[in-house]
């Protein structure tokens, strides 16, 4: 469990742990909740869709009473047709009540940590660059490539686990990794 003082206030206790099938809906709900309901309109979604989250880097984080208080997911993702392989993040969610208290960059190290344990070589998101920019996400190497759909071009962002992973890499993300089948994507894709 973490617990720490953060801004001179207690941090309640809190897991991060691998999400399982127990977790479904109480993720979606959270998802629901932090995001609203044009969460699944987002180009992000369209990578997502039909698919699993990379293998082994699926995060929830739950409180001293075991309520999930958190999620992270990772993506398989290719650069272009042919290009390589990388991953895209997200969502990352916390409950409302606790944003701010850590929850989310305990999920962000957990995730940053397992894709470079796994040797993955970067990952990609779309997001907020102020908040993002201090686990060492930028622009810098997002330049030439793009996701599909309409996203805010200083939102693109990504962080290289291999130095070097993105030079001159160039493309639009495409899905890749594991397919869901219809009904297990109904009930475990989060957008």
């Amino acid at each position: 469990m973490n617990e720490a003082v953060e801004n001179g206030a207690p941090v309640p206790a809190f897991a991060v742990v691998q999400e399982s099938a127990f977790d479904v809906a109480a993720r979606e709900a959270l998802l629901d909740r932090a995001m609203g309901p044009k969460r699944k309109r987002k180009s992000s979604e369209k990578i997502r869709r039909a698919r699993l989250p990379a293998e082994g880097l699926a995060f929830v984080a739950k409180d001293a009473e075991g309520r999930l208080i958190g999620t992270v997911r990772l993506w398989d993702v290719r650069l272009g047709e042919d290009g390589p392989a990388a991953l895209l993040l997200g969502p990352l969610a916390v409950d409302t009540v606790l944003k701010g208290q850590g929850v989310g960059a305990a999920l962000m190290r957990q995730a940053i940590a397992e894709a470079a344990r796994l040797e993955h070589r970067a990952i990609l998101l779309v997001g907020d660059a102020p908040y993002y920019a201090r686990f060492g996400f930028s622009a810098a190497k997002t330049g030439k490539l793009a996701m599909p759909g309409p996203y805010e071009r200083e939102r693109f962002l990504a962080l290289e686990l291999v130095a070097g992973a993105l030079d001159d890499m160039r493309g639009t993300l495409l899905p890749a990794g594991r397919k869901a089948s219809t009904r297990r994507a109904a009930r475990s894709l989060a957008a």
